[in-house]
């Protein structure tokens, strides 16, 4: 009888019962506060190439040849009047070089205030 009942016991369906949860609070906020920092490094490297230049510009002034030659001298043409002369010469080549490096740096803040109630 002993074994009947305990097969009976395991055969038979158990009934789950659920206890009520009552929440210790009904109402209730919270703050979140979030703080956050970017840092970034920005590099601009810039180089300008140019080709080989051997000018000259004046008034009342006249060249012996032309500049190419290295032989070539420049005089003036009145000794009376005022003369101007401007002479340009350069290398072909790198005739201009940038390297700049900026920082930014960038904070942010984010506050958030929740309230909820039951």
């Amino acid at each position: 009888m002993t074994k009947l009942f305990i097969l009976l016991a395991l055969l038979s369906p158990a009934i789950a019962r659920a206890n009520t949860v009552t929440p210790q609070f009904t109402t209730g906020n919270m703050t979140s506060n979030t703080v956050t920092t970017q840092t970034i490094k920005e590099v601009t490297k810039k180089e300008v190439m140019g080709a080989a230049v051997k000018t000259w510009s004046g008034t009342n002034v006249t060249a012996s040849g032309s500049l190419s030659a290295a032989d070539t001298t420049f005089s003036v043409k009145d000794d009376t009047k005022a003369w101007q002369l401007e002479t340009t010469t350069r290398a072909a080549g790198l005739i201009e070089k940038w390297d700049i490096t900026t920082d930014y740096t960038i904070n942010s803040t984010t506050n958030s205030f929740s309230v909820f109630s039951q």
